[in-house]
């Protein structure tokens, strides 16, 4: 364990890294502590020996590691109170009789992340539910197709699906045919079901090609009611930070959010409100995610909040906190 002074030194500095972006040298710090520059350099030495604070190129300050967060995380963070504005805000959804639950949940976490400027994320919590209305293909070459899914509350998805080689035209039109038939007006979260069970026994009467066929568009439908269960706000505020000031950076952090595989990562194991960060979330070596599994009666999901290691996870678990109460209560 650190010593008290220690302890302070590396809050100190975690939390001037994080509103400032600037590497921390020890000149500002001599004040607070009530000691001399050259003790303040030996114990940031030291800190940087323990693998709490790492040197940056550019400058002769210091920069929490990921070690240093995951301290102060665990040691030294206190939550933070949150703002008369940002509780009447909230208070605002969680008083508003006329919001479904899955609508409390969704809206609330776009405040959070307007608040944080940072990615809110809800698994596992949809508005009104969805049900197929319609859908269609679109050939590519010959072996892949879009296929485009429409549901009754105009939400519209597209998937390229790989059919395989020798399957024609004619086939994959059949089986769209034979999925409009028998499944429009089904849940979207029961369309996999239903084509296990009602299409997959008769598609062979139909086409030639109904194992390629069948498999591409299970495959489909079951991420189609993944993303169905997924709302995500504030992607794009991942820009402000230069953390994240490179463009192919950016690309690939997007690119996961698309990621129907990728975003299943985000989900919370159990209740508690969990720090992931760095290479602990198996999600973005550079990113945090903080996490935690809410249950109300039957309905259950994931609230997460993403953004750089560089994060206020003060404030952060303090609102995710709030948020969990209120919901549950």
């Amino acid at each position: 364990m650190l010593s008290e002074r220690q302890n302070k030194l590396l809050k100190m500095i975690v939390e001037e890294y994080i509103k400032t972006a600037n590497p921390v040298g020890s000149q500002g710090l001599c004040d607070k502590l009530k000691c001399s520059s050259a003790t303040i350099r030996n114990e940031m030495a030291y800190l940087e020996e323990k693998g709490y604070l790492e040197k940056t190129h550019t400058s002769s300050g210091r920069v929490p590691s990921e070690d240093g967060y995951r301290y102060y995380v665990d040691n030294l963070m206190e939550p933070k109170k949150m703002t008369g504005e940002d509780v009447l805000r909230l208070q605002r959804i969680f008083n508003n009789k006329q919001l479904v639950l899955s609508d409390v949940i969704t809206k609330s976490m776009e405040i959070i992340s307007d608040i944080t400027n940072l990615t809110s994320v809800v698994l596992g919590s949809t508005s009104a539910e969805n049900k197929l209305k319609k859908v269609e293909v679109v050939p590519m070459d010959s072996k892949n197709v879009i296929a485009i899914v429409i549901t009754d509350k105009g939400h519209v998805e597209h998937k390229e699906l790989n059919i395989g080689e020798g399957v024609s035209p004619n086939e994959v039109k059949k089986v769209v045919e034979l999925i409009n038939k028998l499944l429009v007006g089904t849940p979207l979260d029961e369309v996999s079901s239903k084509l296990e069970f009602e299409i997959k026994p008769i598609i062979g009467n139909y086409v030639k090609s109904h194992e390629a066929l069948y498999q591409a568009f299970y495959n489909a439908f079951n991420e189609f009611s993944f993303k169905n269960h997924m709302y995500m706000s504030g992607k794009t505020k991942l820009l402000d930070y230069q953390e994240f000031d490179n463009v192919k950076k950016v690309k690939e952090i997007l690119n996961k959010f698309d990621d129907a595989d990728m975003v299943r990562k985000i989900e919370a194991d159990d209740n508690d409100i969990n720090v992931y960060i760095g290479h602990e979330n198996n999600f973005d070596d550079d990113m945090s995610i903080i996490k935690t599994k809410y249950k109300i009666g039957d309905l259950e999901g994931t609230v997460a909040i993403m953004g750089p290691k560089r994060m206020d996870y003060e404030k952060v678990v303090s609102l995710l906190d709030y948020i969990k109460k209120h919901i549950e209560r």
